[in-house]
């Protein structure tokens, strides 16, 4: 024992070293493994430098922090005019400027070569396990593309934006910015998943834009530079793209009322907002909006599969890690299988570390979303077909076992997941949000 000082009253001994400055990549068997079986063997030595960054200590830190200082709503400024903004830790920006530069939010389109969206899959599980919040928005973002094509004066101004991997955090009119990122609201407060009893109605302006009237009670990301919006047209329920600023230069008429205080990830934003006469463009057919939104919810749902997959790995990692260096009963945790030297509790940890069932449930998730990533690269009738069949089956599964997946892991690390600040604790804390929303 090393000499202590005035203030010490032990030696910390037999505690884990930080799980840092480790490959997410070259260190995930099942993951490579299968990014290079269904086509994505290209991008190897990319998502290796990916996994190098995301298990960097500096990056860790800065997951660690965005979840530290949630963001913060500023509604009016120090003079009293309205904002509407939201402001973020300085390493929510970091990550952001991460994620985005891997082109997570829109690689798959901007370079549709086979393999792309297989490559993004398995750069997203990583991601997961680093800071889950900040793939809210790049989800959103990478979900919007094939209903934004739906209009060609939109896809023409918005698509290069959101193509570019240059972060740009600034709220400012499309043309002034390097990137942009989308996002959407669906939910009210009268109908939650029942969206054709929404009330916000959508009224023409004479001038091919619409003006909106209403509130959504979930609207994601509100930080975003434009969301898709369901209202009541003239013709039904559609959808409308609405921008943050109107196509003059001016900030949109969308009133943010609070920022949700959610379960799951803290770094991330979720809003309830009113809509007090906000300009938007019918994006596909009036009438048509569930139709046209939902072809970008085909693509968070699978971001609900990958996501999970990404936190189960995380847990197992981070379980595999303490049970290498934690002792008890004069062995190392993960040399335990088999014996009962604690009452029945040591064979469980030993047998679901070193055992197998850990590994197996990860390697099936990856698989699994594996196969639903191969499946966005067919035709969009094959991927709306494809989502319609297992998305939703798939997501259903992820509600009902995304939270209990962490818990063997919880058993082997024992009170280290009850601290937020811990990876572990943010990883569970994280799985029951992420099964249903990314």
């Amino acid at each position: 024992m090393t000499a202590l000082n005035a203030f010490e009253t032990h030696e910390v001994l037999n505690q884990p070293p930080a799980l840092e400055g480790h490959n997410l990549f070259t260190s995930d068997r099942a993951l490579s493994d299968a990014a290079s079986r269904e086509g994505a063997a290209w991008a190897e030595a990319d998502l290796a430098a990916y996994g190098a960054k995301l298990g960097a200590p500096e990056t860790i830190e800065a997951g660690r922090l965005a979840h530290k200082f949630p963001p913060q709503l500023q509604l009016f400024d120090r003079f009293g005019h309205r904002r509407d903004e939201v402001e973020f830790h300085p390493a929510w920006h970091q990550i952001m400027g991460l994620i985005i530069g891997q082109g997570l939010h829109s690689a798959p389109w901007a370079d549709p070569k086979p393999g792309a969206h297989v490559a993004r899959a398995a750069a997203y599980i990583m991601h997961a396990q680093i800071e889950p919040g900040s793939q809210c928005p790049t989800t959103m973002t990478y979900g919007s593309v094939p209903a934004l094509r739906r209009d060609a004066e939109i896809a023409k101004t918005w698509l290069p934006k959101i193509y570019d991997r240059r972060y740009d955090k600034r709220s400012a009119p499309v043309e002034q910015k390097t990137s942009v990122l989308l996002g959407m609201g669906m939910t009210e407060k009268q109908g939650g998943s029942d969206v054709r009893a929404n009330t916000t109605r959508a009224e023409p302006d004479g001038q091919g834009g619409f003006i909106i009237t209403g509130h959504k009670w979930f609207f994601s990301a509100p930080q975003c530079d434009a969301h898709l919006v369901l209202a009541q047209a003239p013709g039904g329920l559609s959808c409308f793209f609405v921008p943050r600023f109107k196509p003059d230069g001016t900030r949109n008429e969308i009133r943010i009322q609070r920022l949700k205080d959610k379960v799951g990830n803290k770094s991330n934003a979720s809003s309830e907002v009113e809509f007090h006469g906000a300009w938007g463009k019918l994006l596909g057919e009036e009438g048509r909006g569930v139709p046209t939104i939902i072809e970008m919810g085909t693509y968070t749902r699978l971001d609900c599969a990958l996501g999970s997959a990404g936190l189960l790995r995380g847990a197992v990692a981070q379980a595999l890690h303490h049970a290498s260096h934690r002792r008890a009963f004069q062995r190392h945790l993960i040399d335990h299988i088999g014996h009962g030297a604690a009452g029945g509790i040591w064979p469980f940890i030993g047998g679901w570390c070193a055992g197998g069932r850990c590994v197996a449930h990860v390697c099936y998730e990856i698989n699994s979303c594996r196969r639903l990533s191969v499946k966005r690269q067919r035709p969009i009738s094959l991927q709306v077909l494809a989502a319609a069949r297992l998305s939703p089956r798939w997501s259903g599964r992820r509600k009902a076992s995304g939270p209990r997946a962490p818990g063997g892991s919880r058993s082997t690390v024992g009170g280290l997941p009850a601290c937020p600040t811990a990876g572990h604790g943010r990883l569970a804390a994280a799985c029951p949000v992420q099964a249903w929303w990314p």
